[in-house]
């Protein structure tokens, strides 16, 4: 009985036991599972430890990138996740790839995709068109360009859309844009002699203009103290320009005049601006020549009233005291009339050579300026790298003669550096906020370099001598200043969508470099050195730069203009 007792009251115990147990124990169907942690993100790539400049002009910050494809798809603090691809960062400067926005690599990236010249510097988009030598060509023009280019091996095409399809095609390592020239459009219609354009062919010109834009140009360029382009006045300019305005499209221009002419060149484009309605832009700003040099406060002056009252005017520069075009530039105007091959005939006419000379002694340069360095006769190359007093002297002859005789006896333009501009003014120009950079050259490997012939350094140190000269070792600049006029000032003056800046969503274009160690190499004595302190640069999500040396990669793309959609969808050229 007593063990009956206890087994009941051991039960009733165990009963209340599992009774309370029950109460603080929800049953199966409430129970939440045991938490476990996210998957960490993947990414293409991840940048880390970097201080990031966005592009922007903001302070910069310390922190991680993540690439997805082609665009950023994480940026700030420390990123949990982990990249296929880690890049240590650490110490380095991160910022969006740089603009160039004075290029003439066209055909050059047709021989080599690489852009090593620039692609060393952190650039990563080429905008060509000064000239345009992209089209649109006419079937004379086309069968000029055929023969010139089957010497070179490069391919064919007709048009700037043409243009951008094949170097797509073919790839390339930097993206590129382009806008149309002027001098390529009047030459399409009215040739290469002094005349102006009847309305039958302004209007055919006009069309020239939007098919381009339709085709992705970023606008219109000129190049007014070449032959045929100084031949055209303002009104010509002027309905071009209205072109690809309507289109979203700018007005760029190597004015008519950078010398004693300046104030009255910058009038012209502002004028252009307004009876246009484009947005203008001013290649390589500078005053040219020693007594011109106190023109370019007053230069600076108009274009900043100009601003003020609300002309979309801006400029770009090159940071070096020397130009760089051709000798025959220096020659009168009538005697280049019509191209190079009537150029060549009337410089065999003794007496038309006497009176050229005759008329450049009545003129004001400073002969002792101007340094001839490429020449396609190897009788001529050993004047290479000498100034034209020297010349003339080892010749017997007078400058002027001896300038003539040697675009005769080279049959070229005779590649020439002006030493024609002041330190001063550089700086001036480079401090203000609306003015960004172009190299106004190729981007070229050393090793693919014909010959070792002076050149011009802006081919290799224009952009990395922003970085290292002006901004560490002189201040003259922030580096986020200095950022900012390399991407998302020129990003912003084009109107491209999607780059110029670091931020989510956008292309991943990116330079990362040393800002200890970033600088020019390429003197004028010794040109032919790449810039150095450029670690990695990522283009369109791909690595064409690691730790200095290039990847071989070719991910460019055609970059096209805003009046690429808005053109097509007003129904423009059709």
């Amino acid at each position: 009985m007593l063990i009956r007792l206890r087994e009941g009251l051991a039960l009733v115990a165990l009963s209340a036991a599992l009774a309370a147990c029950a109460t603080r124990m929800p049953d199966a169907t409430q129970r939440t599972p045991k938490a476990t942690p996210a998957p960490a993100a993947t990414y293409d790539v991840v940048i880390r430890g970097g201080t990031i400049y966005d592009g922007t002009g903001g302070a910069p910050f310390v922190g991680d990138v993540g690439l997805n494809g082609d665009r950023i798809a994480y940026l700030g603090p420390s990123l949990k996740g982990r990249g296929r691809t880690e890049v240590d960062a650490k110490g380095l400067a991160v910022a969006p790839g740089f603009i160039n926005m004075l290029s003439w690599a066209g055909d050059t990236l047709l021989q080599d995709p690489r852009a090593m010249s620039d692609v060393k510097q952190g650039v990563t988009l080429e905008v060509m068109g000064e000239g345009s030598s992209m089209g649109p060509y006419n079937p004379a023009t086309l069968a000029e360009m055929q023969r010139d280019r089957a010497a070179d091996g490069l391919p064919q095409w007709s048009t700037l859309g043409g243009y951008f399809d094949l170097i797509e095609r073919r790839g390339v390592s930097v993206n590129v844009a382009s806008f149309v020239g002027h001098t390529t459009v009047r030459i399409h219609e009215i040739g290469r002699n002094d005349v102006d354009p009847t309305p039958e062919q302004l209007a055919r010109m006009r069309a020239l203009v939007r098919r381009a834009m339709n085709e992705g140009a970023m606008g219109v360029g000129t190049s007014l103290i070449y032959v045929p382009a100084l031949y055209a006045e303002t009104d010509e300019l002027v309905a071009l320009t209205s072109e690809a305005a309507r289109c979203g499209g700018m007005y760029i221009s190597h004015m008519r005049s950078e010398g004693a002419g300046l104030l009255g060149a910058i009038d012209e484009l502002i004028e252009i601006s307004r009876r246009s309605g484009a947005r203008t832009e001013i290649y390589h700003l500078k005053a040219a020549g020693r007594s011109n040099w106190p023109l370019m406060d007053a230069a600076i002056a108009k274009v900043e009233t100009a601003r003020a009252a609300g002309a979309p005017i801006t400029a770009n520069m090159y940071l070096y005291t020397a130009s760089g075009t051709g000798l025959d530039s220096t020659l009168p105007a009538w005697i280049r009339e019509g191209g190079h091959p009537a150029l060549m005939e009337r410089l065999r006419n003794p007496e038309l050579l006497a009176r050229a000379a005759a008329e450049m002694k009545g003129g004001t340069r400073d002969w002792s300026t101007v340094q001839p360095t490429g020449f396609r006769n190897p009788a001529l190359r050993i004047y290479a790298g000498k100034r034209m007093p020297e010349i003339a002297a080892l010749r017997g002859k007078s400058v002027e003669e001896t300038a003539l005789e040697l675009v005769r006896d080279d049959d070229s333009r005779v590649g020439t550096i002006f030493h024609s501009m002041s330190e001063e003014n550089v700086r001036k120009g480079l401090v203000r906020p609306w003015v960004s950079l172009g190299s106004d050259a190729t981007a070229v490997a050393i090793d693919a370099t014909a010959d070792a012939e002076p050149v011009h350094p802006r081919r290799y140190g224009n952009f990395a001598r922003l970085l290292g000269k002006y901004v560490r070792d002189e201040k003259l600049l922030t580096l986020q200043e200095a950022v900012r006029k390399l991407a998302w000032l020129p990003a912003q003056n084009l109107r491209i969508e999607g780059r110029g800046k670091l931020a989510k969503g956008f292309f991943a274009d990116l330079a990362i470099f040393d800002p200890a160690t970033i600088a020019d190499r390429a003197t004028f004595e010794a040109p032919h050195q790449y810039s150095v302190g450029m670690r990695h640069v990522f283009v369109n999500g791909v690595q064409v730069l690691r730790d200095g040396e290039h990847t071989g990669a070719k991910p460019g793309r055609a970059v096209r203009g805003p009046g690429w959609k808005k053109c097509n969808q007003a129904g423009a050229g059709q």
